[in-house]
């Protein structure tokens, strides 16, 4: 579970603030950390603070009623989270969740301090809705790429992306389904479709890549479905 404490932490995007801002945010944010795999939040519960992370990475996610997830975005050093953004301008519950992905630590402004913020401080606004804005353009990206995009493309990209210098992969058919927002069983398919073409070697939690070249083409549409 995250840990708050009152340490002081340096986080390198809050340097364009002004003077003013930055010693309010030096005063009364807190300090979270959380440990690789917590709950940064959960769907339905209420929001009720404002982090920027300094370290770590977070993942916010979507599940639907079915059980299906789909990843959103992750959230970097320096970085903040759209939703959370959302959710207190709004004075509405969370309606996604996140969960830490490395062991995390963020400074943290209550949902007063915030809206405080929000409404005496111009370069907290500019901060605050210059990040909410290059986050928007990025989960439209996201959504164009999961409703437009054929899922074969999307795997190999993705694949090639996790790819480390053996070419060796270690994820789940069910973690790939995920980032990809789709259903276990279509990922399923298309790798069993991939191992058959020699491309990659399935195997159990992990996989390799044994044709690189041939899911790039894929990726650049030289290659049939």
């Amino acid at each position: 579970m995250p840990s708050t404490s009152g340490d002081a932490e340096t986080c390198p995007t809050v340097a364009t603030l002004d003077e003013p801002t930055k010693a309010l945010l030096d005063r009364r944010a807190f300090t979270l950390r959380a440990p690789s795999g917590a709950w940064i939040f959960r769907e339905g519960l209420a929001c009720e603070a404002y982090p920027i992370l300094v370290s770590g990475r977070i993942r916010v996610q979507k599940t639907g009623a079915n059980g299906r997830e789909i990843a959103l975005y992750r959230v970097g050093p320096g970085e903040t989270c759209v939703i959370t953004t959302a959710c207190l301008m709004r004075d509405a519950l969370y309606d996604a969740e996140a969960v830490a992905e490395s062991d995390v630590t963020a400074r943290v402004l209550s949902k007063a301090d915030f809206r405080e913020l929000l409404a005496t401080s111009e370069s907290f606004r500019e901060f605050v809705f210059r990040a909410f804005s290059a986050r928007l353009g990025s989960l439209l990206a996201r959504i164009e790429e999961v409703a437009f995009e054929r899922i074969d493309r999307r795997l190999a990209l993705r694949l090639l992306d996790l790819a480390g210098r053996q070419g060796e992969i270690a994820a789940t058919h069910r973690e790939l389904a995920v980032e990809l927002g789709t259903a276990r069983e279509v990922v399923s398919r298309k790798l069993k479709d991939f191992e058959r073409r020699g491309w990659i070697e399935l195997r159990r939690g992990a996989l390799k890549l044994a044709n690189p070249e041939a899911l790039r083409r894929i990726v650049r549409d030289d290659e049939p479905a």
